[in-house]
């Protein structure tokens, strides 16, 4: 049976809630991030996009391309809600519902909750809802696999949808720029296009053997995907493998003491999603980028989950520090935490010992 997959990305999402609850920013070019010499936009309305702002983007490199800028701190709690509100919607038309972050899902109805004869009124059913019940729009892409439907669901952004049939994937993909595909880099696409591919149909004339020898195992995802192909199912029940959290920063940090504080928010970020799903990790993993763009990971794993905030802290200062004295300013920060399992007891032997293990 062929499957139906709908690809649903919700539109400027974080920037659209806030324009939602303060009618004052709507029309205006909003960024949701810091506004500090050191702040980051997290995300950008499509007002401030026409000013090429966009997420990742520092801070004061935005308010130069946009002088009207206007900065809103984030708000992820009510994000978080908004969103459990939108997978309740999708929940309505089938249990096979794999979110990829808070404001993006792939779907399978092929056989839907609500009997609708096709995926395209199954979409468009669930972006009415969806505005009705939130006031946000989605955008939607539909095809019958995960590739083709999330390319399909940047075709006619925002508040649009897109259909790619069954015959015609192949085609389609054939006209687009590889740096449009999922999976594929702005380095593998630079990489790509020193050995002369640029579309899809460039990337569909190479063979596999060719692939292989200049991108691994990748190249045979890259074989498939060009001609349209992709079997992945949509899982509803993924596992997630970790968490982390990094910040690029609009000024390079310069001193150990500035790097240490900048380590420490990131592992407050991961600890607070531990605090919130009960969960932690066994292994660390601290994360630094110079301003020479080299990336530099450092990891400990331990015999139990981390249990504490403050352990956490000590572990991921002590890997960065291993990495003394710094060469050059310090452009990015991020702490990961993987192998994961229950969030354990404070009173668990073993906790106190990872501390230890971090001095």
């Amino acid at each position: 049976m062929t499957r139906k997959i709908i690809h649903v990305d919700m539109d400027a999402f974080f920037a659209s809630v806030e324009q939602r609850d303060a009618p004052e920013l709507r029309g205006r070019p909003v960024a949701v991030g810091g506004s500090s010499g050191r702040g980051v936009v997290a995300a950008a309305s499509y007002e401030a996009r026409r000013f090429g702002v966009r997420s990742a983007m520092p801070s004061a490199r935005a308010i130069r391309q946009c002088p009207e800028l206007v900065f809103v701190r984030p708000r992820f709690d009510v994000y978080r809600q908004v969103s459990q509100q939108i997978r309740a919607i999708f929940h309505a038309y089938t249990p096979l519902v794999e979110p990829l972050s808070l404001d993006e899902a792939y779907l399978d109805v092929t056989e839907n909750l609500a009997g609708l004869p096709s995926a395209t009124e199954t979409a468009l059913e669930i972006r009415r809802r969806i505005k009705e019940e939130t006031g946000l729009t989605a955008s939607a892409g539909i095809s019958y696999n995960k590739f083709l439907a999330k390319l399909a669901s940047d075709a006619n952004k925002p508040d649009g949808q897109f259909v790619i049939p069954p015959g015609a994937g192949e085609a389609f993909v054939g006209g687009l720029e590889v740096g449009r595909f999922h999976g594929i880099g702005p380095r593998t696409a630079e990489k790509m296009a020193r050995l002369g591919i640029r579309t899809g149909a460039d990337l569909r004339a190479k063979e596999l053997p060719w692939l292989r020898a200049h991108f691994g195992k990748s190249g045979e995802w890259y074989h498939r995907v060009a001609r349209g192909q992709d079997d992945r199912a949509v899982t509803p029940d993924r596992v997630r493998k970790s968490s982390g959290s990094e910040t690029t920063y609009a000024t390079n940090l310069i001193t150990p003491e500035a790097v240490e504080d900048g380590i420490r928010a990131m592992a407050d970020d991961v600890w607070e999603w531990c605090e919130r799903t009960h969960s932690s990790g066994r292994t660390v993993t601290a994360k630094i980028r110079f301003a020479d763009f080299r990336t530099l990971t450092r990891s400990r794993s331990l015999a139990d989950p981390v249990g504490d905030r403050e352990t956490l802290h000590a572990i991921a200062v002590e890997l960065v520090r291993g990495l003394y004295p710094l060469p050059m300013g310090v452009r990015l920060l991020g702490v990961t935490l993987s192998n994961l399992g229950p969030l354990p007891d404070p009173a668990t032997p073993g906790v106190q010992m990872a501390l230890d293990l971090a001095r």
